[in-house]
């Protein structure tokens, strides 16, 4: 998979400007989501209930979905959902970890992570642990691309720059979701994708950005 190229040179976007531009491509983009998300969510039906059963036997102590509070567009925090992938006091043990973390900035990214089950390093290397998000979609809490929705505690170490991707509505995928390596990154690499997606956001961009999605899925090239 080729890397996306973008300048790290930080650049600052006018807010108004860019929720005031694309209002056609904005309503169309809605549309889409709740036709894609509706469909997926039809097909993927029974799959999901499989795959919640599996969690469930693997790991009974807790419920099949992980559900977290998320911060979105302009800052509105949602509630967000994904198929449990960690033992259910991972939010409890974080703090034992964070002289682990492999990731500079506010957000936390470990690779062998020992918070993970079983079933949960499979899930997360296929990212079937993102379906349930079809329904945030679905909602209206997110979008099919757009940057990834981050936890409250990391938006509140911020600078004007990294806030800037809470300026569009959070999506399942996104530019630094479909890069080769995507942890190696440093979080001002990641901000800056964000940045260009919001820039650069058009229907032809997000179907680029869906189609190595795709690609990544069935590469396993998940974390």
């Amino acid at each position: 998979m080729v890397a996306v190229q973008f300048e790290p040179d930080k650049t600052y976007l006018d807010k108004s400007k860019v929720q005031s531009e694309k209002k056609a491509y904005e309503t169309l983009k809605r549309a889409q989501d709740i036709f894609f998300s509706l469909l997926a969510i039809i097909v993927l039906a029974i799959p999901m209930l499989i795959i919640a059963l599996i969690i469930f036997i693997d790991d009974p102590k807790g419920s099949p979905i992980f559900s977290q509070l998320r911060t979105g567009k302009d800052g509105k925090e949602f509630r967000f959902y994904k198929f449990r992938s960690m033992c259910v006091d991972a939010e409890d043990k974080l703090s034992d970890l964070m002289d682990d973390n492999e990731m500079d900035g506010p957000a936390f990214k470990m690779k062998d992570d020992p918070r993970i089950t079983r079933i949960g390093k499979f899930i997360r290397k296929t990212s079937i642990d993102e379906l349930p998000q079809l329904f945030n979609i679905l909602k209206g809490d997110m979008s099919i691309v757009g940057p990834r929705p981050p936890i409250p505690r990391e938006v509140v170490q911020y600078d004007d720059y990294q806030k800037q991707r809470l300026y569009v509505k959070p999506g399942l995928t996104c530019y630094w979701q479909v890069q080769p390596s995507r942890n190696d990154l440093t979080f001002d690499e990641w901000m800056a994708l964000d940045v260009k997606y919001i820039q650069e956001r058009s229907f032809l961009v997000d179907w680029k950005i869906i189609f190595k999605t795709l690609h990544a899925v069935l590469g396993r090239e998940g974390r």
